[in-house]
């Protein structure tokens, strides 16, 4: 084993900034495919996704000396991938449709799983539908949705990725699952479909 994969991530940050040629990659390594899953989850597009995590990944290389370390290094990561996820979402901003039960929130329960393979930008109909949904929310309630509901946090980690109190995770994913209930009533039994796979995998281009 690599003695910096035995390393604590706020030491691997820490060796980066005193330059260090390889902390960044470990640190890339352990947390490439979490933040991929948000970034496609977010964006539904893997040519964006693979966008915003380039440019994610970026933005902590060269702003490590800014980490303060308050929070885990995972915590201020996904921070950075949600701002730049954000960024994407407002520059082809749509305004959203709107009542609520339980079915907005299986749909979304349900695509948890989908997308964590080995190919995560494979798309059933269902997960499209899903995605295209989501695009009509404000991109708040959009990220609290896709981090509680879909990609399985906790409200307060949630709240720390996002710097917001946790009852404004709640009220922001209240709110987006009222307006993605008339859009997503239609799969809460989804007939069986062939999934439909993207020539685009996960990396963040290397």
């Amino acid at each position: 084993m690599d003695a910096a994969e035995k390393l604590p991530d706020k030491e691997l940050l820490s060796k980066h900034t005193d330059g260090d040629d390889t902390a960044f990659g470990e640190l890339v390594r352990r947390h490439r495919e979490r933040m991929w899953a948000v970034a496609i989850r977010v964006l539904g597009d893997p040519e964006e996704a693979a966008d915003a995590l380039q440019e994610a990944f970026l933005s902590a290389f060269r702003g490590a000396h800014r980490f303060r370390g308050e929070a885990q290094v995972s915590t201020w990561l996904h921070r950075i991938i949600v701002n730049a996820c954000h960024d994407r979402m407002r520059r082809k901003m749509v305004r959203p449709a709107v009542p609520t039960d339980d079915v907005t929130l299986d749909v979304l329960s349900n695509e948890r799983t989908k997308g964590t393979g080995p190919d995560p930008t494979s798309r059933s109909d269902s997960s499209m539908d899903v995605h295209a949904a989501l695009d009509q929310l404000p991109p708040d309630q959009r990220l609290a949705l896709v981090l509680v509901d879909m990609l399985g946090y906790r409200v307060e980690e949630a709240a720390g990725i996002l710097e917001v109190a946790s009852g404004t995770v709640k009220s922001r994913c209240a709110r987006g699952r009222a307006r993605l209930l008339p859009h997503l009533v239609h799969l809460r039994n989804p007939e069986p479909s062939s999934d439909v796979t993207s020539p685009r995998g996960g990396d963040w281009r290397s």
